[in-house]
């Protein structure tokens, strides 16, 4: 009996290689494994930096690290002919000026917010959001010159008289006030960060799902309590990280604050006296720095506030992600 296959049969190509059998290189040049290999580089490359970042900053603080330890926080001098250098001040001047910004931003940005997202017209509301998200790209040296000229004679004529004669008996709102200030600073950064606060909240909240509005209000609640009892919540962590995130961008602004905060390394409880930050006194002295004790003090405030704004950022991350993963699942 013939074995031999039909004429049709045998003109019948055979079948073509699974794509999964085809070469690396094959597959390289395809594109996906291209693109694959030059995006993993870039983001790589982003952790190295900030490595040799942290490294060079912690290499270049060791005469100071080793010569004050743990006392460079708690000391309160800074005197570059003696080679005293206390960070205590700039500290505290970076923490007063960045808790009174967030005090003053937080519920504008999240009133701001609010009506964007679940008020106002859609139309509207995208008209607003672009020049909102066009004040977080203004210079800040522009902030700094609108804080000198404007914002600082305005509260020397109007907000200064009505606090001190309000509430001057508590030692925050005692004193005199000469224009330049804790005050004034976190003035100009509430002003710098209200845009980040208004833009990530707006998107945390638009990001809510419409079924949880539609079930509040089929509950027979009223929209604003369907938005403060049921949206508000519902995207907290999102909100709460955009927050951290213009701390973080208030921590480390730097000209702004120069230019009106007064540049006086002293702790004073008076809100209106003039002080320092860590930002400020590296961008001020860092270029008169001779000696070499000096430099490595000034670089070892950097590297304080390089953990810090890394801290918040990475706290403000992990929370906006979190959220997003809850609304996923929603």
């Amino acid at each position: 009996m013939s074995t031999a296959l039909p004429e049709t049969l045998r003109s019948v190509p055979p079948p073509a290689r699974p794509a999964a059998r085809a070469g690396f290189w094959k597959r390289l040049v395809s594109g996906d494994q291209a693109a694959y290999l030059v995006t993993i580089v870039f983001a790589a490359s982003i952790i190295l930096i900030t490595a040799l970042l942290f490294w060079e900053l912690f290499r270049s603080s060791a005469l100071a690290r080793h010569e004050f330890g743990w006392k460079f926080f708690t000391g309160r001098d800074w005197d570059p002919v003696a080679g005293s250098f206390g960070a205590l001040p700039f500290v505290y001047g970076t923490l007063v000026t960045s808790a009174l910004a967030l005090v003053m931003s937080v519920p504008v940005g999240l009133g701001a917010a609010l009506f964007l997202s679940e008020l106002a017209p859609r139309r509207m509301s995208d008209a607003l959001t672009f020049l909102i998200e066009l004040l977080a790209a203004v210079p800040s040296v522009i902030y700094g010159l609108l804080g000198i000229f404007v914002l600082v004679p305005l509260l020397k004529q109007y907000v200064h008289p009505l606090l001190a004669k309000t509430l001057g008996s508590l030692p925050i709102f005692s004193g005199t006030f000469y224009g330049v200030s804790y005050f004034s600073a976190g003035v100009v950064l509430a002003v710098m960060i209200v845009p980040f606060i208004v833009s990530i909240s707006r998107e945390v909240l638009l990001a809510v799902p419409a079924e949880q509005r539609e079930a509040a209000l089929a509950l027979g609640a009223t929209r604003w309590e369907c938005t403060w009892r049921v949206v508000v919540p519902f995207a907290g962590r999102g909100i709460v990280g955009s927050i951290f995130l213009a701390l973080a961008r208030a921590l480390g602004e730097t000209m702004a604050v120069t230019m009106v905060i007064g540049n006086v390394p002293q702790i004073a409880a008076s809100l209106f006296a003039p002080g320092y930050t860590i930002a400020a006194v590296i961008a001020n002295e860092f270029t008169e720095a001779t000696d070499d004790l000096y430099v490595h003090a000034l670089i070892y405030l950097a590297l304080v506030l390089f953990l810090v704004t890394i801290i918040v950022n990475a706290a403000a991350r992990l929370l906006v992600l979190t959220t997003s993963r809850r609304e996923g699942h929603a």
